[in-house]
């Protein structure tokens, strides 16, 4: 029985790295580009949710977390050579307003929350499939709350933990004051994250139930290996 099923997850673990490296590649090819991280006045707005996401739905959660790790190295490196207002929140070399020094936070905010955002979509599109309906309405709809709550994963902890750490420094740059922090935070989750996870909706049901018809080996080896890992 182990014997007859070895080369069938050889072949699972093959492409599973495959697509592990070209979602790599592509979270790298977006974040050197300016279509992974959008340049706006306070702060920049993220695509790279997006394939990391997807990625975790179809490689488990282990591999999504590396992507989302990388998501969150391209969020420090860029904040670091191409600042925007905010950029002390997400870069440590980036000084805090009025401050010669940056913030250990920056890389808790940068990094913790995108490595959740690779685990969490795994989990939820799990949960769904536990509902005993039509396989395709199923995994289209788990597709589409996974990818909605990976976005707010990514934006609400981003922000939320910005207003915790960085609060008063926030509020310094927008010109505000401390007890208008959180009016500012929720502001700017409404406007980056809405948008963000609107797109991450429609995007990210069409790819994976697309590759999951091109791969299933792929995605049944990382549902099986995950669960068999987290034991």
């Amino acid at each position: 029985m182990t014997n007859a099923n070895s080369p069938q997850k050889h072949a699972a673990g093959i492409q599973e790295m495959v697509l592990t490296a070209l979602f790599t590649a592509l979270l790298l090819l977006m974040g050197f580009t300016p279509l992974g991280l959008i340049d706006l006045p306070f702060i920049k707005a993220t695509t790279l949710h997006i394939p990391v996401i997807i990625g975790s739905i179809l490689l488990g959660p282990f591999r999504g977390a590396f992507l989302g790790g990388v998501f969150g190295v391209l969020s420090v490196w860029k904040s670091t050579i191409a600042p925007s207002a905010l950029s002390f929140a997400f870069s440590p070399f980036i000084p805090l307003p009025g401050e010669s020094h940056g913030s250990a936070w920056a890389l808790v905010i940068a990094i913790i929350p995108r490595v959740l955002v690779g685990v969490v979509p795994w989990f939820v599109v799990r949960l769904f499939e536990l509902i005993p309906a039509n396989r395709l309405a199923v995994k289209s709809a788990g597709s589409v709350a996974a990818a909605v709550i990976g976005s707010a994963v990514n934006t609400g902890l981003v922000m939320g933990l910005m207003g915790l750490t960085l609060g008063g420094s926030f509020a310094a740059v927008k010109g505000i004051g401390g007890d208008e922090v959180w009016a500012g935070i929720l502001a700017i989750v409404f406007a980056n994250g809405v948008p963000e996870a609107i797109a991450a909706a429609v995007i990210v049901p069409v790819i994976v139930l697309a590759l999951t018809k091109v791969l299933p080996a792929a995605r049944d080896s990382a549902g099986t290996g995950s669960r068999k890992g987290s034991q």
